[in-house]
């Protein structure tokens, strides 16, 4: 047995034997002594030579230290902490496994802490324990989190020097709790176990331990669950530590910090009430730090900064998270602390000894408000339901008060927002009445104010007061309605959002969406009636407090309110309207447009108007009370259009006159006496004040019969300003313009009052005759609109008549007159003409007044201007019917009988027959005219007998404009379908429903109208011929004619049939067509025919947005209950939908996606199971269509199913059946030539997507069998999905500018970072056992079949990812896949090759022992053995890999691996080289390593030596040599034996490249080892190589060879050397002196040229001939000629003026005296001979400074010569003083005056 295995033998001996005494001992005493006598040597063992000894002192002694410590402990305490002190001292010794390794895997095993667990969780919550441990003085004091117990265990109870440096047997703390760190990241501890600690680590102030605890801590979050009762109360016991005296600390406060991170991701915190209270008391009662200059005083200000911060956000959880039982006990404690906290700061303005505040202050503070409004919103009848709202106030108080900042008023509004929610519902009348008073208070508070808490008003506090009175108070509460009219009188302020505010809240629509019902039982439509909180406050209330109702005079505060009066009389009109409708006709909806429905019902709808007018009558006319009520209502509105802005006044003078034209008679009256005061507003600058003035004047002043003394003297006056119309400019304009108006207003109504009473008959007739002239003479264009709003109204009441014009004007120039300002488009003066035809006496003949009027409003249809149209239509209905046509409603201004007209009989029978007859004409202009007349007709005279009668006709015509071009004309005849459905009997209208859905499904043209010659049926220019365009059907034929194909006819005519029929789509459900179909729906013809359903619901989807809405409005009017419709009819049109998507019409198949898309969404896939692969093939067929839109539409659809799918998929067990139902449908699919290898690029890219989603959302349940063909596939679809162009790219790359291998880098980067490869991750994730068995097969195939480098370089990928990620699954299956990976390596790409290399390595953590052997056997066969030089890279691939991702498998056969390695490192290819050489260096120690692999190496090496491949002998050689060089300085005897023959064999034979190192190594060999000694017939050997290498001819391995030579004489000494080397240098240096004019040629190998080779040579050789000369050994007459000859080839050299070779002939000679001199004799032969050298010298022509040096160094071993003769030496002298003398250079003059002093 040899010594090394008896020392490591008796070390494994010592450790097992002082195992078994510690595991033996039974007392405290007895560990102590072991300890003492053993733990110094045992750690020494530590560092033992042996690798065996140094793993069982680490590996072995731990289990015996730890096993039973949890047990320990309750026996023994000082015991346990002494072991586990013991325990900490191994852990600075132990080297732990690269965490995730395999070693480190085993870890817990090795340690047997799987089968104690408790063990493993006693060292972990001691370890985190001992990171929490902190050292102040001698003490064993308590540490931050730990108790007094805690720190005495640690510290061994009271032994001295435990934690110090000043004994050797002590620990260094902080390195201590490093190594406690790392030994808790490894294997050896469960995530459960450490988490606690890492959490303590990660508040470590030491970076090196809090970076060990924030990675341990990211991964053990995952698997601890935060809601486990014990571990949040740990936590907590932590923080707050425990009381007592023997109680713990508590934590510091960055690990506070830490745990409140925590405790806010957790439900079962809030549940510890008392010490929720505890913490945000403490946290809120650290002083403020950071205020000094001392850095640590910064840091701990700065953590107890953050500190506080979390402890705000831990109280947000709590008020957000927390139960309400746990709320109510800790919410009323916390918002006192936190008060008091912000209190403490300064209240309401921040203020802390006169320093600002910071921005950490600022930040707890803004913490703090917020606070305060999360718990009190959790806990309001605690905090906020008080009748003082204390704390609301106190919000309100802080909001206006605290100028702290911007961030911090924001945080005041949200918390008061917070707390808005809490006084929704009943909160009691004291309650409401206290917010009620609050909020009156803030909305009167101004900027400089003191509000009720005596602060001083910083800032306005009226938008959240607003936001509280919509939101806390009921609807119908006028004090809350009157806080939002305060907020729009603030309109000054230019806060948009307080007006905003302030409009919501005044709309019971918006209130309602503000403050929705909790109550989700009650429907919405029926909110407004059902919930209280909903109702509208009455009329009679809501005036009574926005007005004083017993004074006369208007509010105080109105003037300043401005824009608040127009909103309150508006509102206030709103209220009354809605409660007369509500209680005699109809209540209006209360949606968007409640306003707009309240005025559209009052102004156009008859009935509801005289119902409004009887309600007031009731309620306002008889009653005093009321009368007063409303007559106040009126009075503040009167006093608001003489006293406010004009735009303002305008709003509630609108508001009054409407009340005023509807109102009873006694509250006018009531009213009467103040119109004189309306002058004002008469005479007013606006146009729109001086109507309402006048109109308002006219209701009023015209009550009595005979006008009083102050309304005839403004009568007069207005008279006056008329007369002198003519002269009128500037201001005065206005006051004729108001005065004509007021007048007519007055005449028109007094007359109508007191029928058969003239009244100022001057007047009348004055007045008449003025504005006549104005009219045909005037040109002012205010005073002429005027004049014809003047007899508008004259006219309507008859006092204005064709027999009423004065005999100075006639009739025919009025009419032409207005006819001329109906052609500008003024439609006053197409109502003054109808209004004209009421007075007119109905006469047949043509030349009858009424006629002319009438053939002058139908000549008006050239006026293309709709509203014109609707003017004339409602014009002719008054000529056809007077005052019952309902165009007039509005005009209705008063109560009792209408104003008298001339009779009718016939007229209105004629207009209709005209129109009818018009609509029937193709010219455009009147086509639009008639349709527009003919709806005007039937809307305001379809209840008289002359147009219901003619309903059918009407609706003929109406039918033949739904296909018409233009738009207006649809919507017209839309409209006027409806009014006739509305008026008709039920055939009638089963009649127009047939027409209209046989026209909408395409089975009827009823609706497409005739078509003439002259039809026109396209646009001028949509299709050119090149001199015009087709328009006409005569067009069509004339072309078909031209060009000889009749063909042409029905393929225009079908093109227009289409546009005709899209247009009259258009036009459905426009103004009501929904509601024909609604109707019939129920008893009528689409009851009995439900076909419709399908292309209905298509058509919902049409890609015209009119059809669009169209179908929209027409299906919610049809379908009542729209699931239960298209559940019904669910097949129907499926099938409907499937049919039409490939469709010759885009707009369908456009539709039909759309339609399919909504249709599957959120329904049950059992529902469309049987479609589902019918769906996917028709939407991917349409992904490709040839229109944009509808492949827009059909990727629109594909992404829908798709979401449908990985919704199903992401739902988990829930939709399992349906998720594996879709799979095996879709994913065929995907994968077929109709997807992924579809050639349309938009499909392919999007059934890549679709399938990386369902991947993405898939579980291992419903993906799992699918994964095994799937994988096989995507690695498959790598390649087919890389663009072409990459290819070419690949061929081309010289042109580019690029390599092949660099497009091959970006394509393998692109492959690992592609959406692909995360899919194949995610599929590798969920495989099992079972599916991994199939996968063997597939992915084998796909490994073998994979064509392009994408695909190949896919299956390396999936191989690592299995080898690293899933090798539970796949380490039974590793073999395998090593040999098929094995094969693929010699691919003839090298990144595949590389990858599957790579592939390789990775396996190598997997394979069995016999597969890793033969693996390595394969690379070196694959080295040695192949003749092509890519086979060697790939062994060294595959080396280096195995060696980096298998390092322990490597490291295991490093006897058989690295001397290979270190052979190969010395390849004559770069890349070769540089691979092996990585390896090499990565896994020995250093150079000497070469030694523990010497014999190895050699015996690999030698038989390659003989190798054919020039490549593995060189290689074999340079292995060789470096081993020379690794082995140092001191080469020992066996080793030298051992080296020799191979060194020997590796320098025989010719020359080669890099030969020259072989030799050095030699040269080395021969001088760092004894062998030239120890070996007389070795030393022969290497002297024969010598002389044989010196004498080769090639020409750059020659200077080597020679100076090696030279090298090896010098080891020689005792050898006569001269004549062999004189022989062997001679020839070389005459051959360089003759080939003195040669070519200087670059070396190919980018070395030398041979020039400068040459003079190398030349050099080298005179060195090793200078080097040759031993005058010790040679006779004075042999040393002499020997000289003689020597200098004499030197001095030829020497003329070649060579600097190189000057240099070396220098050196030489120095070396050369110096031997001279060292041997002490001389002769005069000598002497005669350095005599003649002597001078050459000193020759200093054409020597450069240094060469110059070098030869007076040379002289100046001459100079010391001592035996010199004295004619040598005069010579010396006189050279010397001559060069001293001409020489220049500092340098030279030293060495000469050195030569000199040497004399």
């Amino acid at each position: 047995m040899s010594s090394t295995e008896t020392t490591e033998g008796k070390e494994l001996s010592l450790i097992s034997k002082v195992e078994l005494r510690i595991a033996l001992t039974d007392s405290d005493v007895k560990l102590e002594s072991i300890l003492k006598t053993y733990l110094a040597p045992l750690l020494l063992k530590l560092s033992s030579p042996h690798v065996s000894v140094r793993n069982k002192d680490r590996l072995d002694l731990l289990p015996i230290v730890i096993h039973g410590l949890a047990d320990n402990l309750q026996e023994s305490a000082a015991h346990t902490a002494t072991l586990f002190n013991l325990l900490l001292k191994l852990l600075h010794h132990m080297k732990l496994p690269a965490r995730g390794s395999n070693d480190d895997v085993d870890l817990r095993v090795k340690f047997s802490l799987d089968d104690n667990q408790q063990d493993a969780k006693f060292i972990a919550s001691w370890l985190g324990k001992l990171i929490l441990l902190t050292i102040s003085g001698s003490e064993a004091k308590s540490s931050p989190g730990l108790s007094l117990e805690d720190s005495g265990f640690l510290q061994l109870y009271g032994k001295s020097n435990v934690w110090t440096t000043s004994s050797s047997d002590s620990l260094n703390l902080t390195e201590t709790k490093i190594a406690a760190a790392k030994f808790l990241s490894s294997g050896a501890f469960i995530d459960s176990e450490r988490f606690m600690p890492a959490l303590f680590a990660s508040a470590d102030p030491n970076s090196r331990i809090s970076s060990i605890g924030d990675d341990i801590l990211k991964r053990a979050t995952s698997v601890v669950s935060f809601e486990d009762h014990g571990l949040v109360a740990d936590l907590l016991t932590i923080y707050l530590g425990t009381r007592g005296p023997s109680g713990s600390l508590p934590a510091r406060a960055p690990l506070q910090t830490k745990i409140l991170a925590i405790l806010c991701r957790s439900k079962e915190a809030t549940t510890f009430a008392t010490q929720i209270i505890q913490i945000v008391k403490e946290g809120l009662a650290l002083d403020r730090q950071g205020q000094g200059t001392n850095s640590g005083q910064q840091n701990q200000g700065l953590e107890a900064a953050k500190l506080r911060a979390q402890v705000f956000q831990f109280t947000n959880w709590v008020s957000r998270i927390g139960s309400h039982d746990s709320l109510s006990t800790v919410a009323p404690s916390l918002v006192y602390e936190i008060r008091l906290y912000i209190e403490s700061q300064g209240w309401p303005q921040f203020s802390n000894n006169d320093t600002r505040a910071t921005t950490t202050e600022l930040s707890s503070r803004s913490y703090g408000y917020e606070s305060i409004g999360l718990l009190a919103k959790s806990c309001p009848r605690a905090l906020l339901l008080d009748p003082d709202l204390d704390l609301l106030r106190w919000l309100f108080s802080s909001l206006s008060g605290d100028t702290s900042g911007k961030e911090i008023s924001i945080s005041i509004e949200q918390a008061l927002a917070s707390v808005l929610g809490a006084f929704g519902g009943d909160i009691g009348s004291d309650i409401e009445a206290s917010l009620k008073d609050l909020l009156l208070h803030q909305m009167d508070l101004r900027i400089g104010d003191t509000d009720s808490s005596e602060n001083t008003v910083m800032r306005g506090t009226q938008y959240t007061a607003v936001r509280f009175a919509n939101r806390c108070l009921p609807f119908n509460n006028t004090d809350a309605r009157w806080i939002d009219v305060l907020a729009l009188g603030l309109e000054s302020t230019g806060r948009s959002e307080v007006l905003d505010e302030g409009q919501k809240g005044l709309d019971p629509y918006w209130y309602r969406n503000m403050n929705p019902l909790q109550d989700v039982n009650i429907p919405t439509q029926h909110c407004a009636v059902s919930a209280p909180q909903y109702a509208l406050p009455t009329f009679e209330a809501t005036v009574k407090r926005f007005f004083n109702i017993s004074d006369d005079k208007i509010r105080s505060d109105w003037r300043q309110l401005s824009s608040g009066l127009s909103a309150a009389v508006a509102f206030c009109r709103c209220l009354i309207l809605h409660q007369a409708l509500a209680t005699r006709y109809k209540a209006p909806l209360i949606d968007a447009d409640w306003k707009k429905n309240i005025d559209a019902v009052v102004r156009n709808d008859e009935i509801a108007r005289k119902e409004v007018r009887l309600y007031l009558d009731e309620t306002h006319g008889l009653l005093v009370h009321s009368s007063a009520v409303l007559t106040t209502y009126l009075h503040n509105a009167f006093v608001g259009l003489l006293e406010q802005p004009h735009g303002t006044a305008s709003d509630v003078g609108d508001c009054l006159l409407e009340l005023c034209s509807i109102c009873p008679a006694s509250v006018l009256d009531a009213l009467a006496f103040r119109a004189i005061a309306l002058k004002k507003v008469i005479f007013s600058g606006e146009h729109a004040m001086r109507l309402t003035g006048s109109h308002v004047f006219g209701l009023l002043a015209s009550r009595s019969i005979r006008p009083k003394e102050d309304i005839e003297d403004l009568l007069n006056l207005f008279h006056t300003k008329l007369k002198r119309w003519e002269e009128a400019i500037g201001s005065d304009v206005h006051q004729v313009h108001g005065s004509i108006l007021a007048l007519a207003y007055w005449l028109s109504r007094k007359t109508h009052h007191h029928q058969g009473i003239d009244v100022m008959v001057d007047l009348k007739k004055e007045f008449i005759s003025t504005i006549l002239s104005i009219l045909i003479s005037g040109r002012d264009r205010e005073l002429l609109a005027a004049a014809i709003y003047a007899i508008n109204q004259l006219c309507l009441f008859n006092v204005l008549s064709p027999q009423s014009i004065p005999e100075s004007r006639k009739v025919s120039d009025v009419i032409t007159r207005l006819i001329e300002r109906a052609k500008t488009g003024d439609e006053k003066s197409v109502s003054a003409l109808g209004y004209l035809a009421m007075q007119c006496e109905e006469d047949n003949s043509n030349d009858s007044t009424l006629n002319k009027v009438l053939d002058k409003l139908y000549g008006l249809h050239e006026i293309r201007q709709a509203e014109l149209q609707f003017a004339v239509g409602a014009a002719l209905s008054c000529a056809g019917c007077g005052w019952e046509s309902k165009s007039l409603v509005e005009a209705v201004d008063f109560s009792g009988s209408l104003p008298q007209t001339s009779p009718r009989s016939s007229t209105l029978k004629a207009v209709l027959e005209k129109v009818l007859e018009d609509c029937k004409t193709t010219k455009p202009a009147l086509r639009q005219a008639s349709v527009i007349w003919l709806l005007c007709l039937v809307q305001y005279c379809g209840h008289l007998k002359g147009v219901s009668g003619e309903l059918r006709a009407c609706q003929v015509a109406f039918k033949g404009f739904l296909s018409d071009r233009d738009s207006l004309n649809q919507e017209s005849a839309s409209r006027g379908l409806t009014l006739v459905y509305e008026k008709g009997d039920k055939a009638l209208k089963d009649d127009l429903v047939r027409d209209l859905v046989g026209s909408f499904i395409g089975s009827s043209a009823g609706l497409a109208g005739n078509v003439s010659e002259e039809t026109q049926l396209f646009e001028p220019g949509a299709l050119p011929t090149g001199e015009g365009s087709v328009t006409t059907y005569k067009d069509i034929m004339s072309l078909a004619s031209e060009v000889g194909d009749s063909s042409l006819v029905y393929r225009f005519m079908s093109l227009a049939s289409n546009n005709a029929i899209w247009s009259s789509r258009a036009a459905f459900g426009r103004f009501g067509l929904s509601n024909i179909l609604s109707d019939s729906s129920v008893d009528g013809y689409l009851a009995r025919n439900p076909k419709l359903y399908p292309a209905l619901y298509r058509y919902r989807f049409d890609p015209n947005t009119n059809v669009r809405t169209s179908m929209n409005d027409i299906w919610s009017a049809l379908v009542k209950d729209s699931a239960a419709t298209i559940d019904s009819s669910f097949d129907l049109i499926m099938n409907d939908l499937l049919k039409n998507i490939l469709g010759k019409e885009w707009r369908v198949r456009q539709a039909s996606c759309g339609a399919i898309a909504d249709l599957v969404q959120g329904r049950p896939l059992q529902r469309y199971e049987k479609y589902l692969t019918q769906i996917w093939t028709l939407t991917f067929k349409v992904c490709d269509d040839i229109k944009e839109s509808v492949r827009a539409s059909a990727m629109s659809l594909a992404r829908v199913l798709t979401g449908v799918l990985t919704r199903s998929l992401e739902a988990g067990d829930s939709s399992a059946t349906s998720a594996n139902t879709m799979l095996k449908e879709v994913l065929p699919f995907l994968l077929s030539p109709s997807g992924l290898e579809s050639s349309a690029q938009e499909v392919q890219a999007f059934a890549l997507k679709t399938l990386l989603q369902i991947i993405k959302s898939s579980n291992k349940k419903t993906l799992g069998p699918f994964i095994p063909d799937l994988l096989s596939r995507l690695i498959g679809l790598l390649s087919s999905l890389e663009p072409q162009a990459i290819n070419y790219i690949h061929l081309n790359a010289d042109k580019y500018g690029m390599t092949p291998q660099q497009i091959d880098d970006v394509r393998l980067s692109s492959v690992k970072s592609s959406p692909m490869m995360e899919a194949i991750e995610r599929c590798l994730d969920m495989l099992d056992e079972d599916s991994m068995k199939i996968l063997r097969e597939k992915l084998g195939n796909a490994i073998k079949t994979a064509v392009g480098l994408p695909s190949r370089v896919g299956c390396t990928r999936v191989v690592v990812s299995l080898s690293t990620r899933h090798n539970a699954v796949f380490r039974p299956h590793a073999d395998y896949f090593l040999q098929l990976c094995q094969r693929q390596m010699l691919d003839r790409n090298d990144t595949i090759s590389t990858s599957f290399a790579v592939a390789c390595g990775y396996l190598g953590r997997l394979i069995s022992d016999d597969m890793l052997l033969r693996i390595i056997i394969y690379c070196r066969k694959l080295y040695f053995d192949s003749e092509d030089d890519r086979h060697r890279t790939v062994s060294g691939e595959i080396t280096h890999a195995l060696a980096n991702y298998a390092t322990d498998r490597f490291t295991s056969v490093a006897v058989e691996v690295l001397p290979f390695v270190f052979i190969a490192k010395h390849d004559t290819h770069e890349r070769t080289k540089e691979l092996f050489t990585n390896t090499w260096s990565e896994n020995v120690g250093g150079s000497r390593a070469v030694m523990l692999y010497l014999k190895e190496i050699i015996a690999m090496a030698l038989p390659y030596l003989d190798s054919p491949s020039w490549s593995i002998k060189h290689t074999s050689a340079f292995a060789i040599a470096d081993i020379v060089a690794a082995l140092g300085s001191e080469i020992s005897s066996p080793n030298a034996e051992v080296l020799w023959p191979a060194l020997e064999k590796a320098i025989a034979g010719k020359t080669w490249d890099g030969k020259e190192k072989i030799l050095e190594a030699v040269v080395k060999f021969a001088k760092h080892s004894n062998i030239l000694s120890a070996s007389a017939q070795i030393a022969g050997q290497m002297q024969m190589i010598m002389l044989r290498e010196g004498k080769r001819n090639n020409h750059d391995y020659r200077p080597h060879a020679l100076a090696c030579l030279g090298d090896f004489i010098e080891l020689r000494g005792e050898v006569d050397w001269y004549n062999q080397i004189h022989s062997i240098t001679e020839p070389i240096i005459a051959g360089a002196l003759d080939n003195v004019n040669e070519m200087d040629v670059d070396s190919r190998s980018g070395g030398l040229s041979s020039k400068l080779v040459s003079e190398q040579t030349l050099a080298n050789a005179l060195k090793t001939l200078f080097r040759s000369i031993n005058p010790t050994i040679l006779s004075p007459e042999d040393l002499a000629v020997s000289l003689s000859q020597t200098l004499s080839l030197a001095r030829k050299a020497i003329s070649k003026k060579s600097r190189t070779v000057l240099e070396a002939a220098f050196d030489g000679e120095k070396i050369l005296f110096q031997k001279l001199h060292d041997d002490g004799s001389t002769s005069k032969a000598t002497e005669d001979i350095l005599l003649e050298h002597v001078p050459v010298l000193f020759d200093q022509e054409d020597r450069v400074e240094q060469t110059r040096v070098k030869a007076i160094d040379a002289a100046a071993v001459l100079a010391s010569y001592k035996q010199q003769g004295s004619r040598l030496k005069t010579l010396l002298e006189r050279e010397i003083n001559s060069a001293r003398e001409h020489e220049r250079a500092y340098s030279v003059k030293q060495s000469l005056d050195r030569a000199k002093s040497l004399l």
